[in-house]
């Protein structure tokens, strides 16, 4: 059974960079969402398990960049320019399959870890 564990949320300030973790099992499909209170949990980045193929929701417009690095079984998500609102709880997700942005789709899923983008 797949087990995540997300890691490297703070406090930070407006154009700040903060790069999250996620140590996961196997070579699954990986993603990163985000949700805040009173909001659906949102797709963020995925990337399938060579590496090769990222994709990003429309919002992070080249702020972002996910990464992995399979000898360490570690997904990262590097962000800059930060912004208020990208404020939330960030989880790392993994499925079984290709790419998917759809919350459901995915089986797997870290504890979370708390970004706060103060302005």
């Amino acid at each position: 059974q797949l087990q995540l564990t997300d890691s490297g949320g703070a406090l930070v300030q407006t154009a700040g960079s903060l790069r999250l973790s996620c140590a996961a099992s196997g070579r699954p499909f990986l993603g990163w969402f985000r949700q805040t209170p009173g909001k659906d949990r949102e797709f963020v980045a995925a990337i399938s398990w060579q590496g090769v193929f990222r994709y990003y929701a429309d919002f992070v417009n080249g702020r972002f960049t996910i990464s992995r690095d399979n000898a360490k079984n570690t997904v990262y998500l590097q962000m800059n320019s930060l912004k208020p609102e990208d404020t939330a709880v960030y989880y790392c997700a993994a499925r079984e399959g290709g790419y998917s942005d759809q919350r459901n789709e995915y089986g797997y899923w870290g504890q979370g870890t708390q970004v706060t983008v103060s302005s």
